[in-house]
């Protein structure tokens, strides 16, 4: 989902740089969470209508698949007025800075996903005082295990580490932790069970995708293995993210980098 995101919103800066208007095939029918779902062009049947025109070929297609001489894509782009856009590699990072406040706008998340989340949140922190933080930790697992070799599958004790250093920071400040994962078999408690700071919660709500994200939006601090997942979520407000292939568990503040550091360097 955050993939298609980023490849969009990549599309969407270029063509609002050139006057062009644009839509998005994929949000159009897979992903119906965010503002853009509900905008004109962002339709099931405009959808069947590019796919098909592309592949009997009555629209070119600008296809971004490497990282070889995108210019040649580029110019595809430039000599017609309608094309497709394909391909990861289609990034235009100063761009994407200068209309990021209307990327942001366009996937804003819709209220009757985020409502609920917003209320269980302020549920969670009932007991706090006004002296707490929100750090949400985001904890890769199901295709980590395989992908890279599982270079970044991270155990229980490998997370509550970072969780603990963090909190010895906050200067006895309630650390409310967010764990958002995909993986089934996590708890709360396997996490608890290795932290050491008195100052601590840790929360997993079981939320869907979308639900999630916006959770981590709504935190303070935000860390995890590199993933477009957390760099989506740091992006509506520029949140501290801390990415933990970069960093040891001795970490400082200064480690966690704003959105607009991150999204150059996507793993």
């Amino acid at each position: 989902m955050c993939n298609n995101l980023l490849q969009f919103a990549h599309v969407y800066a270029w063509a609002r740089e050139h006057d062009r208007s644009v839509m998005s095939m994929r949000f159009s029918y897979k992903y119906p969470y965010f503002k853009i779902t509900h905008s004109r062009y962002t339709s099931f049947c405009m959808y069947l209508v590019a796919k098909y025109a592309a592949a009997l070929r009555l629209l070119p297609t600008a296809r971004f698949k490497s990282q070889d001489d995108p210019a040649a894509s580029e110019q595809i782009m430039l000599r017609h007025k309608y094309v497709v856009v394909s391909g990861w590699f289609c990034r235009w990072y100063d761009l994407f800075l200068k209309y990021r406040s209307e990327i942001c706008d366009l996937f804003t998340i819709d209220e009757r996903y985020t409502a609920a989340v917003a209320e269980r949140m302020k549920q969670c922190e009932a007991e706090s005082c006004i002296e707490k933080i929100r750090l949400g930790v985001h904890i890769r697992r199901g295709d980590y295990k395989e992908w890279g070799g599982g270079i970044y599958y991270y155990d229980d004790a490998k997370y509550a580490s970072y969780i603990n250093t963090f909190a010895r920071m906050m200067n006895g400040k309630t650390v409310y932790v967010y764990l958002s994962t995909n993986d089934c078999e996590l708890s709360a408690e396997s996490i608890k069970s290795y932290i050491t700071e008195h100052n601590v919660r840790i929360i997993l709500m079981r939320g869907n995708a979308v639900e999630d994200l916006y959770m981590l939006s709504e935190c303070d601090y935000v860390m995890g293995p590199p993933s477009t997942y957390s760099l989506v979520a740091v992006m509506y407000r520029d949140i501290p993210l801390l990415r933990m292939d970069t960093a040891t568990e001795n970490f400082t503040l200064a480690d966690f980098k704003p959105f607009d550091y991150w999204f150059r360097i996507i793993v």
